[in-house]
């Protein structure tokens, strides 16, 4: 985990501050993360260390189904356009991800916004599966909270051996939000991302969070989980951990930036 959180820390300070080079940086891999509330490109080097990273925020996809696929296409490829002038080399391929369960179609969509944007898919990968891989996970299960669903994966000897997904994520917590203030669904995601209002919107969300670790606790049941490993972009808010902690029963690690932790394991299977 220390080694996960150091490469997470670089890819935060490569997206905050983009370092330019022409230095051969030899094979470079490519992970292409279609979030509900983010779309984030990736790059890891062949030992994989983060050379570079790009995130922008879209509503391009809803509940891990394709709804704006023009959009979606013109995303990857500003950031692909972007990062490649970075580092000054070509992106030629990528791997990407889907929710747990995504119908072979929806998944395929998925692929097709990739190579829309002028990258061969080496391998596409559930979203869980791949924050498994990023973290080195032998055992445990994984669970990444998203915009709009929950992943959950859970891993024996380093064999992936259950998967599901559910309908339930930020977006619901907008929701929550937008009713109880009375306001829209742009403006209750700004009140849920600002970090002053963290201690007053959390009592509110609460339920929501509640409904998720009940719901992972349900899919973990059956299995010998000592450890749950909560990433997604959803996960950073403060208070989640600690509700899932309690509902499990077990422990529950965090790592640096939930956000940032599937877009990097997606670049792993970039053959």
């Amino acid at each position: 985990m220390e080694r996960a959180n150091l490469r997470l820390a670089h890819l935060e300070k490569l997206l905050d501050s983009p370092v330019k080079t022409a230095e051969n940086l030899g094979e470079l891999r490519v992970g292409v993360d279609l979030g509900t509330a983010n779309v984030v490109l990736t790059v890891i080097d062949s030992q994989g260390e983060p050379v570079a990273g790009a995130l922008k925020k879209a509503s391009v996809v809803r509940d891990g189904l394709v709804v704006d696929y023009l959009g979606a296409i013109k995303i990857v490829k500003e950031l692909k356009a972007q990062i490649e002038e970075q580092l000054q080399t070509p992106l030629t391929k990528a791997a990407a991800a889907y929710p747990p369960g995504t119908a072979k179609n929806d998944a395929r969509a998925i692929a097709n916004v990739v190579q829309g944007a002028d990258l061969i898919v080496t391998d596409m990968i559930d979203e869980p599966t791949a924050a498994a891989r990023f973290l080195d996970i032998e055992n445990g299960a994984v669970v990444d909270v998203g915009g709009g669903t929950t992943g959950v994966s859970v891993l024996e000897k380093g064999q992936v051996i259950y998967t599901a997904d559910e309908p339930t994520g930020g977006v619901h917590m907008d929701l929550v939000l937008a009713g109880r203030y009375g306001i829209e669904m742009s403006l209750a995601r700004n009140l849920k991302e600002n970090p002053e209002k963290w201690s007053e919107i959390f009592p509110v969300i609460m339920p929501v969070c509640e409904k998720m670790a009940e719901i992972v606790r349900g899919h973990i049941n059956n299995f010998q989980v000592n450890t749950v490993y909560l990433v997604g972009g959803t996960s950073i808010l403060p208070g989640l951990k600690e509700v899932f902690i309690k509902q499990l029963n077990c422990e529950v690690i965090k790592p640096y930036n939930p956000l940032l932790t599937t877009p990097l394991g997606i670049a792993y299977f970039c053959k």
